[in-house]
């Protein structure tokens, strides 16, 4: 018996680059709407309201505290608890209806669950501004909407790419749990050809191998990201700046 088949790989290839698309896809997306979303309830979270900032600390410290496995079957199985719920499905309600499928339930807890992280990032480099920028802004005359849009905000996203760069690859790994509600991402890919070929070290080994790709990848890009948005507060090297 062979150690490592190759054959299971390569017939099965179209299932696992079906999966691949599938992963991509759906981090893709959760990662857009999180960070989308996340800017604004940032912004809430510093509130010196209690009303306003409490509310989103909530929601952060709920997801941020409890599995995103838990999260996902809640929305996915728990929605159909609910006989209001599933009296909407049987009048075709077009919104309620999309709590039936496995896509719009993965995308709605994993995208919930990365702008969770995302609050409490973008709120923690907010937090961290200089205050010679805040200084500045007031010297010009800019009311607080104004320096919340044209400098803490700008500023604060380039300084979260070290800790957000975290924040995506760990997303791209956790989507990993979508074949929990039927979807076939790759590691959904996989399990259906160990069950078809009782051969999990090929295909978990392999699907680990383009986990281990995209994780690469999103590490030299985020890396691009630092050097061209980070650079200037790079250490600089002896004798670099020395007049000529």
């Amino acid at each position: 018996m062979e150690l490592f088949d190759v054959q299971i790989i390569t017939g099965n290839l179209p299932e696992f680059w079906r999966g691949l698309w599938m992963t991509i896809e759906l981090t893709g997306y959760a990662l857009l709407f999180g960070f989308l979303a996340a800017i604004p309830l940032a912004v809430m979270r510093l509130s010196a309201n209690p009303f306003v900032s409490t509310p989103v600390a909530a929601y952060t410290y709920f997801f941020r505290g409890t599995p995103m496995l838990v999260q996902l079957l809640l929305i996915y199985y728990g929605a159909s608890q609910w006989a209001w719920m599933r009296a909407a499905w049987e009048a075709g309600h077009p919104l309620w209806t999309w709590f039936r499928e496995p896509y719009f339930c993965a995308l709605l807890a994993f995208g919930l669950n990365t702008c969770a992280y995302t609050v409490e990032i973008l709120a923690g480099s907010m937090r961290n501004t200089p205050h010679g920028e805040l200084e500045a802004a007031r010297a010009m005359g800019m009311s607080r909407m104004k320096a919340l849009q044209r400098i803490v905000i700008p500023s604060a996203l380039r300084r979260m790419i070290p800790s957000y760069s975290n924040e995506v690859i760990l997303m791209l790994q956790g989507s990993a749990i979508a074949s929990a509600v039927t979807l076939v991402d790759l590691t959904g890919a996989a399990r259906n050809v160990y069950s078809r070929h009782f051969a999990p070290f090929e295909a978990f080994v392999f699907v680990g191998l383009l986990y281990l790709v995209l994780t690469f990848m999103l590490v030299g890009l985020f890396k691009l990201a630092e050097r061209r948005w980070l650079g200037h507060l790079a250490p600089r090297k002896a004798g670099q700046g020395r007049q000529a």
